[in-house]
């Protein structure tokens, strides 16, 4: 069993990874390829072929094959993590009806399913009412049901993107209960769907035959299909064992197993978790999601965009950094941090508030971004390290948030996703933090996590805390610097957290005025 591989199958939003990890939680060999992130025929959708989907992750199986030391020989399972919230209509042959809808896509429906009298009454006693109109409006399914009710009566199967390619892999509709972020009929509390009296029936247009059978992480879901085996190259028969959603999965790629680590995740939603087994809603009425640990929720909070943010400043501004990595043959992320370290800590005041798009509670739908303190000694180097700073900030407020209601404080930082692979916004991150950050010891940390459901799935360890312990490890460690701390601490507490109260009547002028963000 020493030598027993794992394959994990990460499809992301950015690419899809073909990775085989040993059971010492080590990456053996990996297989990319990129996607287009969406495409979009009208403002505010975000679309992908369904097919499209699957067919990369068949291209990165077949390239993987042929990487050094991928012995298809020594895989013992496979296991499936993917992109939050991403859902395809699917007929009675498992064939998409439509273009998969993604997490990305802003689309709203005004035409919302009634809820009765009793649940209209008790949302409204609570304050709540706004919270689920804002439901209703956002779920891909009343959507689909409102403007293309061919499609949705053609519907045989409302899938997530994990749950299309696990019926691709096994030919069963199934799909983990750790997999379940997405507006759906799904008990946060009991990861379960809702028992028939919930009101989120009322406020769907879906039926329960038409959602999968629900799986806990690592336990078996069906095996690979011949057509699958055809299709990917991965041998006949392997089992195929349930993970979980990319977040939750990259919370235990980076050993997040007790609620006084936070688990920072620097990808294009940037968030901050703990694993807990009570359930606790960071913000009221907002579950938690479930972890990748059967039994156990994830507090999550989250800057939806928010190392979309770097991404779109490097896009912008940062062609002389590419231009120059491209002509050295170094990496661009070596050139940016050196562009970070220009500037001092606090950017010379200038401070950014990072709601490049605003959430359902916390903020408000009406917030946007704002970048307050410019003066002429400013530059686009100061530009991308407030962005930076401004995305930590808003995560220690999270996790302020997660201490308050949980009553456990946060004692240490693990860190992943494309961001940690940052000097600087990992140095920037425990000076803002004020707490030792770890970066996780593989790059691949939400593959790793579906590695260790495997692992699990198969017995080759007796539980996920088992498995946690042995497949992960810190990686180099940064620990705050007490002046750049102190300072930090000032602008955070001095000027960050007041921002958002001070700005929020004027973003909802914007609002009124133009029409944009739509906030009721």
């Amino acid at each position: 069993m020493a030598d027993d591989y794992i394959l994990s199958i990460d499809n992301g939003t950015q690419s899809v990874r073909a990775l085989l990890f040993d059971l010492q939680g080590q990456l053996v060999a990996k297989a990319q390829v990129h996607l287009q992130a969406y495409y979009s025929d009208y403002p505010g959708w975000a679309e992908h072929s369904a097919e499209g989907y699957w067919e990369a992750v068949c291209e990165a199986c077949r390239q993987l094959w042929a990487m050094p030391g991928a012995v298809r020989e020594r895989v013992r399972a496979v296991a499936v993590t993917t992109q939050r919230g991403t859902v395809i209509n699917v007929d009675g042959k498992g064939l998409p009806l439509r273009p998969a809808i993604t997490w990305l896509d802003q689309r709203r429906t005004e035409q919302l399913p009634p809820l009765g009298p009793l649940w209209k009454a008790a949302f409204r006693l609570a304050r709540v009412d706004g919270t689920i109109r804002y439901f209703q409006r956002e779920a891909e399914i009343n959507w689909i049901a409102n403007e293309q009710p061919d499609i949705w009566q053609r519907t045989h199967k409302f899938l997530l993107l994990s749950g299309f390619l696990n019926f691709r892999l096994s030919g069963r509709y199934a799909d983990s209960v750790g997999s379940q972020v997405a507006y759906l009929p799904f008990d946060y509390k009991k990861h379960r769907w809702a028992g028939r009296r919930d009101w989120k029936w009322q406020a769907l247009h879906i039926k329960p035959a038409m959602l999968p059978d629900l799986v806990q992480a690592g336990s078996v879901i069906g095996s690979i299909t011949p057509e699958a085996a055809l299709a990917t190259g991965i041998p006949q028969g392997l089992p195929l064992i349930a993970a979980a959603a990319d977040k939750a999965c990259e919370v235990i790629g980076i050993g997040g197993l007790a609620p006084h680590i936070g688990c920072l995740s620097y990808g294009t939603t940037a968030t901050i978790n703990t694993t807990t087994c009570k359930y606790l809603e960071v913000t009221p009425f907002i579950p938690p999601y479930p972890a990748a640990i059967p039994g156990a929720y994830n507090t999550e909070v989250q800057i939806f965009r928010g190392y979309w943010m770097v991404n779109w400043f490097k896009e912008q501004f940062g062609d002389r950094e590419q231009a120059a990595a491209q002509t050295r043959g170094m990496s661009a992320e070596a050139l940016f941090d050196q562009l970070v370290n220009a500037v001092p800590p606090g950017s010379m005041g200038l401070m950014l508030q990072p709601y490049w798009s605003p959430g359902v509670r916390v903020p408000g739908p009406e917030a946007k971004g704002a970048m307050i303190g410019f003066g002429d000694v400013h530059t686009r180097a100061h530009m991308y390290r407030a962005i930076l700073e401004g995305l930590a900030y808003a995560l220690r407020e999270g996790r302020e948030r997660i201490e308050q209601r949980s009553g456990t404080r946060i004692t240490e930082l693990r860190v992943a996703g494309g961001g940690s692979q940052s000097d600087a916004a990992m140095q920037l991150t425990a000076d803002i933090f004020g707490l030792p950050a770890a970066r996780a010891h593989v790059y691949e940390a939400s593959g790793l996590g579906a590695a260790i459901a495997g692992a699990v799935g198969i017995g080759a360890y007796p539980d996920f805390s088992a498995a946690i312990q042995a497949m992960t490890r810190q990686g180099r460690v940064f620990t705050p610097d007490p002046a750049h701390r102190k300072t930090y601490d000032e602008l955070y507490r001095r000027v960050y957290l007041k921002m958002y109260k001070r700005l929020q009547p004027m973003y909802e002028d914007i609002a009124d005025i133009t029409g944009y963000p739509q906030t009721s």
